[in-house]
């Protein structure tokens, strides 16, 4: 019996399984993960887990839905400047998870698998869209109130979105697939020189 419908559980043990889902998942992938491997680091038995999630993509596609949440908390920028919720949002997309134990890049590659599902699987295609759609939304928002403060020029805020999130998307992949540490920082670099500094510098 699946409780995760209505967010019955109880907060503590549903950040629990989504800690270990995270774990099982940079240490297995996708392909290998089982709800063994999630029960293995998580401190209590392999029915709790089944309690509150039937199978493995119910509980990875929670589990998406949790990433969302977490980084948008991130993103809980204290100031009204476009510029800087602008770079936030930006930074965190393309650099804010790097660290140097190398469980990141473990980590994308699993979320890079999650993707490829998606074309196959309902829930994550979903959940997928939603995320995309709420991030679009954020950086739509951010670039309109730039356009009404007058620090940016005025633009269709919704296709600029749209091709920020395609640029960091894009090099996010790339950065994985191809295994080139520089490439999103390169990326960070490209986008300003020839996208966010004109959305700047044009703003009359």
């Amino acid at each position: 019996m699946s409780s995760s419908e209505g967010g019955s559980e109880p907060t503590d043990t549903r950040e629990e399984i989504m800690e270990a889902t995270y774990r099982a998942l940079c240490e297995h992938g996708y392909a290998n993960l089982t709800m063994q491997a999630i029960a293995d680091e998580f401190e209590k038995t392999k029915a709790v887990l089944h309690y509150h999630y039937d199978t493995k993509d119910e509980l990875l596609a929670a589990f998406l839905e949790h990433l969302l949440d977490r980084f948008t908390s991130r993103l809980d920028v204290d100031s009204d400047d476009p510029n800087a919720r602008l770079d936030a949002l930006v930074d965190e997309l393309l650099l804010g998870l790097d660290d140097e134990s190398g469980e990141d890049r473990e980590f994308h590659t699993a979320l890079l698998e999650l993707r490829a599902q998606a074309p196959h699987n309902a829930a994550f295609r979903e959940q997928l869209a939603a995320n995309y759609d709420l991030l679009l939304d954020m950086l739509t928002t951010i670039i309109d109130d730039g356009i009404e403060q007058g620090v940016f020029h005025d633009v269709d805020a919704e296709r600029l979105a749209a091709l920020i999130m395609a640029t960091m998307l894009g090099g996010r992949v790339h950065q994985i697939t191809l295994d080139r540490e520089a490439i999103a920082l390169d990326v960070r670099e490209v986008l300003e020189d020839e996208i966010l500094d004109d959305l700047r510098n044009k703003a009359e």
